[in-house]
């Protein structure tokens, strides 16, 4: 009866700290973006083991989740992995049953970058098509992808040996309390946290112009034309009156001149998948916690567009993807980008940031 506690007790344990298992490969690759899983299936053709950790259980990064306009640019840029994938994407949508809301002919009259006869590759896509494609990766190199895995990123947690451009990250701890250790780590996350965690160098926002002899860093006015309010739009809570203060999501200017350094970076937005077709179509719902005026520069800013006599478009944009669907973008002064909403990401803890992506969820709802 003793020992029946005792391994009851055990198993226990065991379920809620993984009996700190301990996993062992030549390569491990923190994250789970292309540059993941392209890694891996890499390491493992040159006959290396390797192994993802991945925060996140739908593997992809933004390629899954909604950015499937791809800036082509250059076509004959792409090669390996990376052409591989969009030559699979073809594939996927050649596949008339991957063609449930349209078909092909009607999606190719709207989208000029799909070439039906042309092209063996497809550069548009929905995050449901990419993930079909990396999922099918996944299943054929059998990559060990280890989901909802997160860096325990306190002091001591990513062990460094060696020094000078010896050094090196010999094993790493999960928040689970999970090890990987390995021969090569590869950090290809979006944050950076594990490369930050091994004590590498690093920036947060906008350096400037002085530290490296450039013209375009830091504080930019003169530079700024695009995604700019129209002309004529008050900040102020009573339009033209500075004693009442300012809108929601500005503050005031600073004195600093161009080229200044700063904390400020790229706004965040989720890349939004829409459809206007009514059978295939989730209702925009309107948080409880919506309030009005924060969205009065939306509003001043259309009112101030509409002054102008020029037609007024909608404050985002839509790229046509296939199956009637759209990959959603920021566009003018006020859209989706939640501005100065992310200043505090890259070295929020792990709950901060999620409440972070849930401000940027009400934002664009």
């Amino acid at each position: 009866m003793k020992n029946r506690i005792v391994m009851a007790a055990v198993a226990s344990l065991c379920g809620a700290f993984a009996c700190a298992e301990t996993v062992e490969r030549d390569v491990v690759i923190y994250g789970s973006t292309p540059a993941a899983i392209t890694a891996a299936i890499e390491a493992q053709k040159m006959g290396r083991t390797a192994v993802i950790v991945s925060p996140e259980t739908r593997i992809g990064g933004m390629t899954t989740g909604g950015l499937g306009a791809t800036d082509v640019g250059s076509r004959a840029a792409y090669g390996g992995l990376s052409l591989k994938f969009y030559r699979d994407i073809r594939t996927y949508y050649r596949d008339v049953k991957n063609w449930k809301w349209e078909k092909p002919l009607d999606y190719a009259q709207r989208s000029y970058t799909f070439r039906q006869d042309m092209d063996d590759a497809m550069w548009f896509f929905s995050p449901s098509a990419a993930l079909a494609v990396l999922e099918s990766w996944e299943k054929e190199h059998k990559l060990d992808i280890r989901r909802g895995e997160f860096l325990d990123r306190a002091k001591g947690k990513v062990k460094v040996e060696g020094e000078g451009e010896q050094r090196k990250i010999v094993s790493v701890v999960m928040e689970s309390g999970r090890v990987f250790r390995g021969k090569v780590f590869i950090d290809a996350t979006y944050e950076g946290d594990l490369l930050a965690a091994a004590g590498v160098s690093y920036t947060v926002g906008r350096e400037p112009n002085a530290l490296y002899g450039e013209t375009v860093n830091g504080i930019q006015r003169t530079m700024a034309r695009g995604h700019q309010f129209a002309a004529g739009v008050s900040g102020y809570v009573k339009e033209g009156d500075p004693s009442s203060g300012l809108l929601p999501g500005l503050e005031r200017d600073t004195p600093d001149p161009d080229g200044t350094g700063d904390r400020r970076m790229q706004a965040y937005c989720y890349r939004m998948c829409l459809t206007d077709d009514p059978a295939n179509r989730i209702p925009f719902v309107k948080p409880a916690d919506y309030c009005e005026n924060d969205y009065e520069l939306l509003f001043r800013n259309l009112a101030a567009l509409g002054r102008t006599g020029k037609k007024i478009r909608m404050p985002w944009i839509n790229s046509s993807m296939p199956n009637r669907k759209t990959d959603t973008n920021n566009r003018s002064g006020f859209s989706t980008d939640f501005i100065g909403g992310n200043w505090n990401y890259p070295e929020a803890s792990y709950a901060e940031r999620a409440e972070i992506e849930r401000a940027h969820l009400r934002h664009q709802q």
